[in-house]
């Protein structure tokens, strides 16, 4: 059974005002992310015997519900604008992205021309026996979003039984849900971030991750960085991907090799390649964690979304209970004091 605040020794007509509180806190909360926000209503269908309330009580209770379905409704609100914004982050970056991946064509051209791939200069480390792996894995810092942090984990886990063994996987986690999957496994828990709660924070969360990846290749010699996200597909889902950031993908720089250029005229560039490539890298990894730390808000939103949309119709059955229990009673009550009047009229005459 899911429980909730202070649900566990009360019934839950004397929890609801500290539930309410504990929404929009979210500090009183118990275990509840692999719970489901859809049942926030259980455990007071079960707790309280609506037949036996007096109708004063089954009042208050009403007015209860009534309160948590105004926060739920405007949870729902939140998320919804909150979605567009994420999304409009991910769309301001694909410009950005296809001037980093023409600079990264134009590289790989000149090198090409010159009779020295590009592609010569990845070193790939997949062939050692137990590589180092660096994987940053993207969940939330806030709950009541379904089972968004769980199936992350999950399917991170599922995908990183494959590249190493776990005491060679220096994980870190961005959003604190996230970490307790993580606490009891055998990967080394390197770093943890905390997630931006607006657009304008994204580029300071990314400048922290580019710092700890400098750190990862310097102390720990990591082969191979892997970067783990969900990412909306259509209105309130989301499926979560994996991109290989470190080293650069071959057969993704071999395509660029490969490709037309739009115009005649091929630019050039007259700084040293090594440090134009070092800078395209840079930008690369900027973009990339940026696209992806904004992808997954909006999936994070996304999923609080469908979360309250199901909240939000559970409490509406509930209150319809509610109510016609109330009327019921008030008619019950109304009618048994007509009796009594009726009754008190008939023994006076």
């Amino acid at each position: 059974m899911p429980y909730l605040p202070y649900s566990l020794c009360f019934p839950c007509s004397l929890c609801l005002p500290q539930l309410i509180i504990s929404i929009v806190n979210k500090e009183n909360w118990y275990s509840v992310e692999e719970r489901n926000p859809t049942y926030l209503l259980y455990c007071y269908k079960l707790s309280v015997n609506i037949m036996s309330q007096t109708p004063e009580s089954l009042k208050a209770t009403l007015d209860s519900v009534q309160d948590l379905y105004s926060v739920v409704k405007t949870m729902k609100a939140l998320a919804a604008v909150s979605i567009r914004q994420y999304e409009q982050a991910v769309e301001s970056l694909v410009e950005y992205n296809r001037t980093v991946e023409m600079g990264f064509q134009i590289l790989a051209k000149e090198r090409y021309f010159a009779g020295k791939s590009l592609i010569l200069t990845i070193k790939e480390k997949n062939n050692l026996p137990d590589p180092n792996i660096g994987a940053i894995i993207l969940g939330s810092d806030q709950g009541l979003c379904g089972q968004f942090n769980e199936n992350m984990a999950k399917y991170a886990k599922d995908k990183l039984q494959s590249f190493s063994k776990p005491e060679n996987l220096f994980v870190a986690t961005v959003g604190s849900r996230l970490l307790p999957y993580f606490k009891t496994s055998s990967y080394q828990l390197a770093n943890q971030f905390m997630l931006p709660t607006s657009t304008e924070g994204i580029g300071e969360t990314v400048q922290d991750i580019l710092l700890m990846l400098d750190n990862w290749q310097e102390k720990h010699k990591i082969c191979k960085i892997l970067l783990f996200y969900n990412q909306p597909t259509s209105g309130s889902s989301y499926r979560s991907y994996y991109q290989q950031l470190l080293p650069l993908d071959r057969d993704w720089l071999r395509s660029l090799e490969r490709k037309d250029w739009p115009t005649h005229t091929l630019p050039t560039f007259t700084m040293n390649w090594q440090d134009l490539f070092k800078e395209l890298i840079s930008q690369y990894l900027f973009v990339s964690l940026y696209r992806a730390v904004a992808a997954s808000l909006a999936s994070e939103n996304a999923s609080r979304l469908a979360a309250m949309q199901s909240a939000q119709k559970n409490i509406e059955e509930h209150l319809d209970e509610l109510n016609g229990q109330y009327r019921r009673q008030r008619q019950s009550a109304i009618t048994s004091e007509l009796l009594d009047v009726v009754a008190g009229f008939e023994a006076l005459t």
